[in-house]
């Protein structure tokens, strides 16, 4: 019996739908609270606590939501492929950041 053949339980599936729906508003909620709060002395500890947050709020949207988690050989290769050149391309951009020819002056 293939992959494909199986039969489909739709309650326990829309239950995990909700589960990580709620999920999903609580880490939502938790990034708007962050944001409002007054953690640390500036705003490094905030944005941190904000993105780590929202990565596990991408995890169980691409996860669960998307079905990644379920996918095959084909779509995690594509996946590392993006994720390889995103953080390619951020390291270009940060590196660029200062990098201003001889002679100008940044504003």
């Amino acid at each position: 019996m293939s992959e494909s053949d199986k039969p489909v339980n739709l309650k326990s599936y829309f239950r995990l739908c909700g589960v990580v729906f709620l999920v999903v508003l609580c880490t939502t909620s938790a990034m708007i609270a962050t944001s409002f709060s007054h953690i640390g002395e500036g705003w490094t500890l905030k944005v941190t606590l904000i993105l780590a947050i929202a990565v596990v709020n991408a995890f169980l949207v691409a996860g669960y939501l998307m079905h990644l988690l379920s996918e095959k050989k084909l779509i995690y290769t594509v996946l590392a492929f993006t994720v390889f050149f995103f953080i390619g391309l951020l390291g270009l951009t940060l590196g660029a950041t200062f990098g201003f020819p001889p002679g100008t002056v940044s504003h």
